[in-house]
């Protein structure tokens, strides 16, 4: 059995398992996420109390100075996955599928995903619309647990026209509701929405049995997440407005990643400035 599943001594943090994070929505306690890349922050943000680590495909932008997010492969992935899961004891691992690993069909999405699964991921993360249910569907009943990613997919960011707020007109808010609840019925056991309405994130969390993780998608999502460099205030340029700076304050990395928790935990962070 692997040691990132194993309950800690009795007083200690338990691992994060997919129970757990099913108990915390049913329980209205927000889940904190952040992405993370190495095994050094593994280590750190697990001690300070982040329930998930991300393994974003943003780590072409912020470690390789990509233009985007598209460049990223599976290699990259599958060896940034290893080291998180090397540095990590307790918080729940989600690794992103890159650009063109899952697409062309179910069948090349699996092989992928089960490279990030050996790695050391607990959950894949997929970019998509209605056009991957059969992917989910598939990668689900071969016990892969995904979550789909809904609302501004940085992947299809040329097909979309640049990062723009998602969902905005009834239309497209009713389409998102339909896609969200579509992805939970394939069997999608988590749900990132990123650039919404604050009002839709909030019903469509409200709606679905799954948790819904946000990111400038308003404080009603269950759970929420940033981009580690940015909440850091080390990634150069323009931060979007729904980040904010938890460097601030502080005098110490650690103390701002157990503040990001706090304010995820409370509720106090994404504030009315950071929603949209």
């Amino acid at each position: 059995m692997s040691v990132h599943n194993t309950p800690t001594p009795e007083g200690g943090r338990k691992a994060v398992t997919l129970p757990r994070l099913l108990d915390m929505k049913a329980k209205q306690e927000k889940i904190a996420m952040l992405t993370c890349y190495d095994a050094c922050f593994a280590g750190l943000l697990d001690n300070c109390g982040v329930d998930v680590l991300l393994i974003g495909d943003s780590l072409g932008m912020v470690l390789a100075g990509m233009p985007s997010t598209l460049p990223v492969t599976m290699e990259q992935m599958e060896y940034h996955t290893r080291c998180v899961a090397a540095g990590n004891t307790h918080a729940f691992v989600v690794a992103d599928m890159p650009f063109g690993s899952y697409q062309q069909s179910p069948q090349q999405a699996y092989a992928n995903a089960a490279r990030l699964m050996a790695a050391g991921a607990h959950m894949v993360k997929l970019e998509g619309s209605s056009w991957l249910a059969p992917t989910v569907e598939f990668l689900r009943t071969r016990d892969i647990p995904v979550c789909a990613h809904l609302g501004l997919t940085p992947q299809s960011v040329h097909a979309i026209g640049g990062y723009r707020v998602q969902g905005k007109s009834s239309q497209d808010a009713k389409l998102l509701k339909a896609t969200a609840l579509q992805m939970q019925n394939a069997g999608a056991q988590m749900v990132l929405f990123e650039l919404i309405p604050a009002a839709l994130g909030a019903e469509i969390s409200r709606t679905l049995k799954v948790p819904t993780i946000g990111i400038g998608a308003g404080v009603d999502c269950d759970g929420q997440v940033l981009v580690l460099h940015d909440m850091l205030n080390v990634f150069p340029g323009k931060k979007p407005k729904f980040v904010r700076n938890f460097m601030d304050n502080q005098s110490s990395i650690q103390q701002a990643i157990e503040s990001y928790v706090r304010a995820v935990k409370d509720k106090t962070f994404p504030a009315v400035e950071h929603q949209f």
